[in-house]
């Protein structure tokens, strides 16, 4: 049994954006997100998520999940931000884990090793990790497993400079937590209260203070932009490395964006520079050709996505095809079998089995019969300047080139028009 609070506070100023730090997507996903879902993975018995800048944006974000929420109302450090979950932890009395909502990468396993310490006798304990270069970093000292003190890189003579472990952020407290944070006191430049100092405070009780190492990849914290696109790179090679091993073939991968909301079925197919958003679902056997972007679109067994076509809010039916060039905008309904070729664009619009329009048309608001023929320049003419009307086609008809359909009309089946 164990708490677990989440620091996503802080502002991000390096950010330099409107939007809160913690709030940036990795992979379609807000980067709290991930901090919040591996939290969960631990199945704690309460989890907090402290907030403070922008907190009614990241309150709007966290009704998706079972957290309890406080609010630092003033930025004055993570010892000041963890001691406002009191209120809501006081009479919790099993360990606590704390961990920071800007290191998405953080495994559920490393937490669990800083649990078990606790629990074991340690009062206190900490993820470290070796950099090659812990220039900027504090530095732990320790003797074994126990650790000793940490000590700003200012005040490191060149001995401890030398050592490369580091505080990664994450920790794991017994049930002094809480009276310790109280002691934790501002002498600092910043006039901030900082988590590293409960180790003295640990200490200087008796308690055990104990460090865990970690992976560097894990620990990798976001304050920057480039950092921002760094994690999201060792998120993104992770997920096409897991959905290769799941059977889909990835045609020079580095190249492929997909997001975290993505489905894929085995014998999937995609091409270089292939962008994959939102709830897009490709059913088993579908090909994805180059530079094809689709969000939220539903490819069935068999369909074919040929090169630069974008599709949003799309379903391309089984062994339909669209592209290359095509768009697809909401509510396009391509059914069995059917052709949509190069510059055609589709919106709001049903295309029963068979249907065929190869090149240079629009159809808008429009639903199209079984194995019906539409030519080049064809349009479907929707809008009257106040409201827009559905063309209807039927079955097996042939629209001319170059006809201009204008809504609301309805062609029978096996009428020919131009």
């Amino acid at each position: 049994m164990h708490a677990h609070v989440i620091l996503a506070a802080g502002q991000g100023t390096r950010m330099k954006s409107r939007l809160p730090k913690v709030l940036h997507p990795l992979l379609g996903k807000p980067m709290l997100a991930y901090a919040v879902d591996t939290a969960l993975a631990l199945e704690p018995q309460r989890l907090v998520v402290v907030v403070g800048h922008g907190a009614e944006q990241v309150m709007e974000v966290l009704k998706a999940y079972p957290v309890e929420v406080a609010v630092q109302e003033e930025q004055l450090g993570t010892a000041h931000a963890l001691l406002q979950a009191e209120a809501l932890l006081k009479d919790f009395p099993g360990p606590t884990l704390v961990t920071q909502g800007d290191t998405p990468l953080l495994r559920p396993e490393t937490l669990r090793d800083l649990l078990e310490r606790v629990e074991e006798g340690a009062g206190m304990a900490l993820l470290t990790v070796e950099l090659s270069d812990p220039t900027g970093y504090g530095r732990i000292l320790r003797q074994g497993e126990e650790v000793l003190g940490s000590v700003e890189e200012k005040d490191a003579s060149p001995e401890v400079k030398a050592i490369r472990e580091v505080n990664a952020g994450a920790y794991a407290f017994d049930g002094f937590l809480f009276q310790a944070l109280k002691e934790v006191r501002n002498e600092n430049a910043a006039r901030e209260y900082y988590l590293p100092d409960l180790i003295a405070i640990y200490r200087a009780r008796g308690r055990r203070v104990v460090a865990v190492k970690g992976v560097v990849e894990e620990a990798l914290g976001v304050n920057t932009r480039e950092e921002l696109a760094r994690v999201e790179g060792v998120l993104l090679s992770a997920l096409r490395r897991e959905w290769m091993r799941k059977g889909v073939r990835m045609i020079l991968p580095e190249s492929i964006y997909l997001e975290a909301s993505v489905e894929l079925a085995p014998d999937v197919t995609l091409w270089p520079g292939v962008v994959l958003k939102g709830k897009t679902q490709i059913g088993e056997g579908a090909e994805v050709g180059p530079y094809a972007v689709l969000e939220d679109t539903l490819l069935e067994p068999g369909a074919r996505v040929l090169a630069h076509t974008v599709a949003q809010g799309a379903v391309i039916g089984r062994g339909a095809d669209a592209g290359p060039f095509a768009r697809l905008r909401p509510g396009a309904v391509l059914r069995e079998g059917v052709h949509v070729g190069n510059f055609v664009e589709v919106k709001n619009s049903l295309l029963h089995p068979g249907v065929k329009a190869g090149h240079l048309a629009y159809l808008g608001d429009a639903e199209v019969g079984e194995g019906t023929n539409i030519g080049a320049g064809v349009i479907t003419a929707n809008y009257d300047g106040k409201r827009k009307h559905r063309t209807f086609i039927g079955k097996g008809a042939f629209i001319g080139s170059n006809s201009v359909l204008v809504a609301a009309v309805r062609v029978g089946d096996g009428a020919m028009v131009g």
